[in-house]
């Protein structure tokens, strides 16, 4: 993720002190392009044009109709664009980016992310003036703003794991949602999307057609997220950075991959590594975690995201990032975002065994199958109790039913969270959020909702957070061939039939990759980049006893009820390790990043 930060109004005593305090505030140090006076401060890692009466920042890698552009050229192309087409400014940009155009003659600030999220933008915007930044603490370091906790934010951090946007941690403090504009003016804030994917419900029967069409626009975008650098990849041993670090071998003539192990049962994925690097023939390393490295990665989680994240696999990224750093690399390419553009998560074809009870007709789902299975004494059958089940699950209505996982809601909220906390905190909003995002859909296709849900939650909230901020850490900059803006488009006219075929995940991508990716690659079972946190954290002292101090401290935090946290810890120490790991995870990366800012 790249830097920037700036503010509009909010009049400081010495604007330069203030700029390089908010970049401070998260360990940046000032970047070659900044701008300051008494009503205007403005940094940026990448790109910053100041005129009379308009200024822009912009970092990433934003693509305009020249082409790939950065540094003071990017940002005068920016301001080129806002005079022409003002709030449609957005539409004419693709690639990666968070940009900022303060306008002073209509004393207003026009603020902007790129389609996926893949970078980042957060705002706090009052009648006095607007404070920007492309992380949340940098906003809270402007005096304008403060850094108050706030409390709905925690409670939406204990239910997804992170904090999504368009909410913070920070009371006052916004984020941008991926695709979203903000225009910022006198303490009002009007907002919009200036790019939706569109999404093909209607079934195809050119499947040759499309599928050399998708080997086109994959080449070309691995292609362009490698560039004329010298670059390596993340390798799982997935589908999707198999199929990435192949190609980046086809077209660079070598390929430098990295991969982390686990010594573990059920974690460790290096034979796909093994068979993916002599299928392509990748020069590949491999790292086999240990127990002490998490130990090791606690800290810099904590340190570096400007609010509490809790994906545990965050640990294996920083270390394979780490990899890479050691020998010279500054760019790697993931494989993210497959799953979620082409139907891979096992979710999807659960939901669609629930979404057949729908085909039957009303009057014999309401007016028979419901009332006989719900007869006085025959829950007491397997069979009608797996019935009844299938029947309760499937009356809830997506996007609600993917949720009913979720430990927050399998007990009593006044038993987890403490009760003045929950005073403050409106437990129906994540639901609300989820449902917001799933609506918006440009579909009526319930697999196509759930993409779309998936691309903004799982991708932008989460894998992209976790990858983007692993790899600045390591001083690694990270690259998305699968999430291309051409790649996206295409995505979308996939028909829903082609992502999920029955019970089949990713049928199409599978199906068009057949003979490129290895057979045992295209058929193993998903697995993911996950961390045998919750074993560890039983088995080794070291991290056991750190558990047991942070624990102690969040007891202390009138959050959680301490009793729901000693069941937790119970449950994790004689229980199921892995399952209750996660759990321990979430309050130990709350309460780690608390400390480290002193809250």
């Amino acid at each position: 993720m790249h830097r920037l930060a700036g503010w509009f109004g909010h009049g400081a005593d010495d604007a330069a002190r203030t700029l390089e305090a908010m970049l401070a505030a998260c360990n940046v140090g000032r970047p070659p392009h900044t701008h300051a006076e008494s009503a205007l401060g403005l940094a940026a890692s990448q790109a910053l044009a100041v005129t009379d009466d308009l200024a822009a920042v912009i970092a990433g890698r934003p693509r305009f109709a020249e082409g790939l552009l950065s540094g003071p050229a990017a940002a005068t192309a920016l301001l080129d664009l806002w005079r022409k087409h003002g709030r449609d400014t957005p539409k004419h940009l693709t690639g990666s980016y968070a940009l900022a155009i303060v306008d002073r003659r209509a004393r207003g600030v026009f603020l902007a992310l790129d389609r996926i999220g893949a970078e980042r933008l957060c705002f706090a915007a009052s009648p006095r003036g607007v404070v920007f930044s492309s992380q949340a603490d940098m906003v809270t370091a402007h005096p304008a703003v403060g850094r108050t906790l706030d409390p709905q934010g925690l409670f939406n951090y204990l239910y997804f794991f992170q904090v999504p946007a368009p909410g913070s941690i920070f009371q006052g403090v916004e984020k941008l949602l991926p695709a979203q504009w903000a225009w910022c003016q006198d303490g009002q804030v009007s907002r919009g999307f200036h790019w939706a994917l569109h999404y093909r419900d209607e079934p195809r029967d050119d499947f040759e057609a499309q599928r050399e069409r998708f080997h086109e626009i994959l080449r070309a975008s691995v292609g362009r997220a490698r560039g004329d650098e010298e670059v390596s990849a993340f390798l799982s041993g997935g589908t999707d950075s198999s199929t990435v670090c192949g190609l980046l071998r086809e077209q660079a003539g070598r390929a430098r991959t990295f991969s982390i192990g686990f010594d573990a049962n059920g974690f460790d994925e290096i034979e796909y590594v093994r068979i993916a690097a002599r299928r392509y023939g990748l020069d590949s390393q491999e790292y086999y975690l240990q127990q002490a490295d998490v130990m090791e990665a606690i800290p810099v989680i904590a340190r570096h995201y400007d609010e509490p994240f809790a994906n545990e696999s965050a640990v294996p990224t920083y270390f394979c990032a780490k990899l890479a750093a050691a020998e010279g690399f500054k760019v790697m390419l993931a494989g993210d975002g497959g799953d979620e553009i082409f139907g891979g998560n096992e979710r999807y074809a659960k939901q669609k065994v629930f979404e057949r009870y729908f085909l039957v007709p009303d009057a014999l789902r309401k007016g028979l199958l419901e009332p006989l299975v719900n007869l006085p004494g025959l829950s007491a059958l397997g069979l009608v109790r797996k019935a009844q089940s299938y029947i309760r699950q499937a009356n809830i209505p997506l996007p609600e039913r993917m949720e009913s996982y979720n430990f927050i809601y399998r007990q009593p909220l006044d038993e987890m969270f403490d009760g003045g906390f929950l005073g403050q905190v409106d437990a129906a909003l994540p639901a609300a959020l989820l449902k917001e995002v799933y609506d918006r859909a440009d579909s009526d296709s319930f697999i196509n909702r759930m993409l779309h849900l998936d691309i903004k939650f799982t991708l932008a909230d989460n894998d992209l957070r976790k990858v983007n901020g692993m790899t600045e850490a390591a001083g690694i900059e990270v690259r998305y061939p699968l999430l291309d803006d051409a790649m996206m488009d295409f995505s979308g006219e996939v028909p829903p039939d082609w992502k999920v075929r029955g019970q089949y995940l990713r049928w199409f991508f599978k199906k068009a990759l057949t003979g490129f990716l290895p057979d045992e690659i295209i058929n193993k079972s998903k697995h993911g980049f996950g961390l045998p946190f919750g074993v560890w954290a039983r088995e080794y002292a070291p991290l056991r006893e750190r558990v047991e101090d942070r624990l102690s401290d969040l007891k202390k935090r009138a959050i959680l009820r301490p009793d729901y946290i000693d069941l937790v810890r119970n449950e994790h120490m004689t229980g199921h390790a892995t399952y209750f790991g996660r759990s321990i995870w979430l309050m130990l990366a709350l309460e780690e990043w608390l400390a480290e800012r002193g809250l």
